[in-house]
C-alpha cells in the first residue's frame, strides 16, 4: 500500500517555523493556514502533488468566486510551503513553481455621458485668463483625446498646433508622434486663449500657470475638478476621463475602432477594444429603457 506523507503535522511544523522564525503577523498566519489547509483538503498526500492538480484546485477556487488577489496569495502560501518541505522533508520538486493566478478583470475607464461632457464645457460666467485658458484646456481634451501629458507639453510657434488646418500634433508613449484633428469649439477656444495668453519672458509653454511657466499637471486636475462642481457634475472628472469619453463618444458615432485606435495613439487594438465595452454598455442601458420586452415590470 502506498505510504502517504502526513499533511497536517507537515502543516503544523511549517506554520510553527513561520511563527517563530519568521515572526509573521497573527493575520499573515491566519492566510497562510487557510491556504494550506485548503491544499490538504483537495489533496492530502502532499508527496504526490502534480503541477496539473495545482491548477485545477486554482481553477476550482476561482470558480467559487475567489478573486485573483487571493488566489495569488494561495499560490504563495503553497509555494512557500513546498519550499520549506524540500528543504526540511526531503521533498523533490516544487509542483506550484510557474503556475500563476489568473489575470485580474482590467477595469474599464470611466467616461461621462454625451449630456454630461455637454454640461461641463458649458460656457464659464467669469471671463478671467486664468477661465479662457481652462476653457480651452478641456475642450483640447475633449476634442483631441489628449493625454494630460501631452496637452502640457504642448508649446507656441513651433508648428504643432494649427488652428485654421484644425489639428495638433503631440508625442505621446514611446516617443510617438501623431496628429490628430481639433474640433471647432476647441478651436474656438484655444484662439481665445492665444489672445490673452500671459507668459513669462521667453516661456514656450502654450498653457501657462499662474506666473507665466508651464502649467503643472496637478493644477490642470484640479482647476478641472473645480470646474466639473461648479456645473454641478457629481462624477469625479479628472483629465484622463476627458481623454475616455472622447474615445467613447467617437466610438459610439463612428464604430471606426481602427480610426479611434489612431486618434488615441495606442500601439495596440487591444488597448482601444476596452471601450467596444463601454459602448456595449451604452447601448445595453439604451436596449433595457426602451425595448417593450427588456422593461422590467412595476
Amino acid at each position: 500500500m502506498r505510504s502517504r506523507s502526513d499533511g497536517p503535522t507537515l502543516a503544523a511544523d511549517y506554520l510553527n517555523a513561520l511563527e517563530h522564525q519568521r515572526r509573521l503577523s497573527p493575520a499573515t498566519l491566519r492566510n497562510y493556514a487557510h491556504a494550506i489547509h485548503a491544499l490538504l483538503g483537495f489533496h492530502d498526500d502532499l508527496k504526490t502533488l502534480e503541477p496539473a492538480q495545482v491548477r485545477r484546485f486554482i481553477a476550482m477556487l476561482h470558480a467559487k468566486g475567489l478573486s485573483p488577489r487571493t488566489l495569488a496569495l494561495t499560490l504563495s502560501a503553497w509555494r512557500g510551503f513546498y519550499r520549506w518541505l524540500a528543504r526540511y522533508r526531503d521533498f523533490g520538486a516544487n509542483p506550484v513553481l510557474g503556475i500563476r493566478a489568473p489575470k485580474a478583470a482590467r477595469p474599464l475607464p470611466k467616461a461621462l455621458s454625451v449630456e454630461s461632457a455637454q454640461q461641463l464645457l458649458s460656457p464659464d460666467e467669469e471671463n478671467s485668463p486664468a477661465s479662457i485658458r481652462d476653457a480651452a484646456m478641456f475642450e483640447l481634451l475633449y476634442s483631441s483625446g489628449l493625454r494630460l501629458g501631452e496637452l502640457i507639453a504642448l508649446n507656441v510657434g513651433d508648428g504643432r498646433l494649427d488652428l485654421r488646418q484644425g489639428e495638433v500634433t503631440v508625442t505621446g508613449k514611446g516617443s510617438k508622434t501623431r496628429t490628430v484633428p481639433i474640433g471647432a469649439k476647441a478651436r474656438e477656444a484655444l484662439a481665445a486663449w492665444l489672445a490673452a495668453r500671459l507668459a513669462a519672458p521667453g516661456e514656450k509653454a502654450l498653457f501657462t500657470g499662474a506666473r507665466g511657466r508651464r502649467i503643472s499637471a496637478g493644477t490642470v486636475g484640479t482647476r478641472l475638478r473645480q470646474w466639473a462642481r461648479r456645473r454641478g457634475l457629481r462624477e469625479h472628472v479628472h483629465p484622463h476621463m476627458l481623454r475616455h469619453s472622447f474615445a467613447t463618444h467617437v466610438l459610439q458615432s463612428s464604430q471606426d475602432l481602427r480610426a479611434v485606435q489612431e486618434m488615441l495613439g495606442h500601439a495596440s487594438i487591444s488597448t482601444t477594444q476596452v471601450y467596444t465595452h463601454l459602448d456595449w454598455q451604452h447601448l445595453a442601458k439604451v436596449y433595457d429603457q426602451a425595448h417593450p420586452r427588456a422593461r422590467k415590470k412595476t
